[in-house]
């Protein structure tokens, strides 16, 4: 009989690691890369990378500069202990960027917002440009003229800076935070809605910098959008035509008395006038991008859901001038999203996923199939060099985190180019693999499988089912916040299936699962299991599964279905399908798959997983945070309780300032710590370890 495999322990004290992922504290301490932007000339990247703080309490967010041409290592822009995000160049080579650095001309404040500010194409020290009382949330350049729009939370009523911040101050002295809503949504993820709304202003091009010590005169702002108002304001998801003379931006209206939906709107940024350029009732519409001439743009349509059809997207190519408007990827089997223009304006490129991978794509703008360019891994942050002679992205792939590359703007199926960076892993614990399964119905289950090094026939690993979240994405890029690595360099093997319903299969792959999540998304989890125990270097007498939000409503229903597993980890699952719909931040987005629990409770019978609570055999890990308005911590503390009534060996991990992630260093450290002491309770069936620090 084949010896399983002994999960690995953590190396003692300063002992060496063999890799970042054998030792928490440096996986933590790991540089992680975001959001990328190229130059107008084509000569210079920027990159955001975030790093932990001194006191390695928080990350830090800092700029760095990559070569294009991959030859120059990387090097740091920025250094503040706020840190700056959001980087976009102006054409006259100056790097924009928001921070809550402080203004050295302003008086401080106790609570400093983000700014826009500028560093200089010729260097030295960056200079606030754009403040406002609440901040700055956003903000667009014109590719041509350097012309800038921010987007800045606004008070009701408040007409200018001056009459919002005295709105602020009255209710802070007032010891006023009360809102009064008046219509529906009221929060949004973690954070409530209103009384503040973004607005957008019109900054024009910013002014150069005065003589030294000057700094730089104070820009004049005019409000775009003056009769924004709760709960959604003029939103953030905007863009300028490259003259700067058309500000394209997707605006939330009602849709039924209590639903939302989205529309393409046009603001002349010259009189300040407005007027709708796309209109779909039976679609949501955004992220426009205008063509490099301004005379067309391109958006992303998607298709309402109802309770017999899942969601359907598309790209849109719209005449500015008069909203005319016709798809530009008819018949395309996949999502398109994030489209830009070519360089010279005959064609889009877009993302989307096909599976289990993230690939860029062109579409000719007069017709003609989409041609998938990247053959492996998953892309975003998509650059266009203005000269037609590249394309820029951040890459990952489950076997290596986001880098900057280098792509051919037409060649099909290629291989980036990565370009020197600060975040490169030399070593994984382990190996990834691609495992497909076939469904009970013929349908085919694509699966990610990592096997930690020293599995073997004679030392099988023993499994984690991991489910990805959604529903309606896949597993396909790397992730700091669910990393299978670090349960690698413990000795588990890791399952990432992508189930009916995961993105990149198709549409009918989706509709399989549509109203009926505890169908076939969990017959295909099951077959994707059986496919990956048949290999011989795994344990399949110790598997455990977990997931988050909607991983971990399939965790839960798994719970209720099957006892093949030791353990179950939880994470900000929902439990009671009734009480979620009603509670979370956008009901009737849910309300459209399921229907009304009052007057169609059928698929809330079927479905909810705590209706089968008595079938639990498992013992289960439930974790939750207090500021998650996605999944609310009622899911978790009423699926808390009815495991502890029915006496199933179960623990709760509570975060009382987490949202639906867990995202500060030390809490996501023993996130880790708990699962890890779980499993190896349930799975590798050692005595329970209580992390220090709980």
């Amino acid at each position: 009989m084949s010896k399983p495999a002994a999960a690995s322990e953590p190396p003692a004290g300063d002992a060496p690691a063999p890799t970042p992922f054998h030792r928490l504290a440096d996986f933590v301490a790991l540089p992680r890369i975001g959001g990328l932007a190229l130059s107008p000339d084509g000569s210079r990247l920027a990159i955001t990378v975030q790093t932990l703080d001194a006191e390695k309490k928080k990350w830090q967010t800092a700029l760095w500069e990559v070569d294009p041409a991959g030859n120059r290592p990387a090097h740091r822009l920025t250094r503040s202990a706020p840190g700056e995000a959001s980087p976009a160049w102006a054409p006259d080579g100056s790097l924009l960027f928001t921070s809550a650095r402080p203004d050295p001309g302003a008086k401080e404040k106790d609570d400093p917002k983000a700014a826009l500010w500028v560093l200089p194409a010729a260097g030295g020290e960056a200079r606030p440009a754009i403040s406002r009382p609440s901040g700055i949330a956003a903000f667009t350049v014109a590719a041509d003229t350097g012309d800038v729009v921010v987007a800045a939370p606004t008070m009701p009523g408040a007409p200018d800076a001056e009459a919002d911040e005295q709105r602020r101050t009255k209710r802070k002295d007032a010891g006023v935070s009360a809102i009064l809503h008046e219509a529906y949504p009221v929060r949004y993820w973690d954070h409530d809605l209103g009384p503040a709304v973004p607005h957008l202003f019109w900054a024009g091009p910013l002014p150069a910098e005065g003589p030294a010590g000057a700094g730089a005169p104070a820009v004049e702002l005019r409000d775009l959008t003056p009769d924004a108002a709760p709960p959604d304001g003029a939103g953030d998801d905007i863009a300028l035509s490259p003259d700067g003379r058309l500000l394209a931006r997707s605006e939330q209206i009602a849709d039924g008395p209590a639903g939302r939906r989205t529309r393409l709107v046009l603001t002349d940024t010259g009189d300040g006038s407005s007027r709708v350029l796309v209109d779909d009732p039976l679609a949501d519409v955004y992220a426009p991008r205008f063509s490099p001439d301004g005379a067309q743009l391109v958006c992303v349509r998607e298709a309402k859901s109802t309770y017999a059809e899942p969601p359907d997207y598309t790209l849109l190519l719209v005449d500015p001038a008069d909203g005319a408007a016709h798809e530009l990827t008819p018949g395309f089997d996949g999502w398109p999203s994030a489209p830009q223009f070519s360089a010279d304006g005959a064609a889009v490129y877009f993302l989307a996923d096909v599976d289990g991978r993230h690939a860029i794509y062109r579409v000719p703008v007069d017709g003609g199939e989409p041609v998938r360019l990247t053959a492996d891994g998953a892309y975003s942050d998509l650059q266009v060099a203005r000269d037609g002679s590249a394309l820029y992205a951040l890459h990952s792939a489950w076997d290596s985190p986001s880098a900057p590359v280098r792509l051919d703007p037409a060649a099909p199926l290629q291989d980036p180019r990565v370009l020197p960076h600060p975040s490169a892993i030399d070593r994984l614990p382990g190996t990834l693999h691609e495992v497909v399964a076939t469904a009970a119905d013929g349908a085919r289950v694509q699966s990610w499988l990592v096997l930690p090094d020293g599995a073997s026939a004679d030392a099988p690993a023993p499994l984690v089912l991991w489910i990805h979240g959604g529903p309606l994405m896949s597993f396909n890029a790397w992730s700091w916040r669910w990393c299978p690595w670090l349960l690698a360099a413990r000795g588990y093997a890791v399952l990432l299936p992508n189930p009916a319903l995961s993105q990149g299969f198709g549409q009918d792959f989706i509709r399989r699962g549509w109203g009926e999540w505890g169908g076939a998304p969990y017959t295909d989890l099951m077959a994707a299991v059986d496919a990956a125990l048949e290999r011989p270097d795994l344990d399949s007498s110790r598997t455990a599964a977990m997931g988050g939000s909607f991983g971990g409503y399939m965790a839960n229903w798994v719970a209720t279905q099957t006892d093949r597993f030791r353990a179950i980890v939880t994470h900000a699952s929902l439990w009671d399908l009734d009480a979620f719909t009603g509670t979370t931040d956008a009901a009737y987005y849910w309300e459209k798959e399921w229907g009304d629990p009052l007057t169609e409770p059928k698929r809330y019978e079927q479905n909810s997983p705590h209706r089968f609570a008595d079938a639990i055999r498992t013992p289960m890990l439930v974790i939750h945070g207090d500021k998650d308005y996605r999944v609310p911590i009622g899911e978790g503390l009423r699926l808390w309780y009815d495991l502890q009534k029915r006496g199933i060996p179960s623990k709760f991990l509570y975060f009382p300032d987490e949202n639906h992630w867990v995202l500060t260093p030390g809490n996501a450290a023993v996130w880790y710590e708990t699962v890890f002491a779980f499993l190896a309770e349930h799975v590798l069936e050692q005595e329970w370890q209580r992390p220090e620090l709980l």
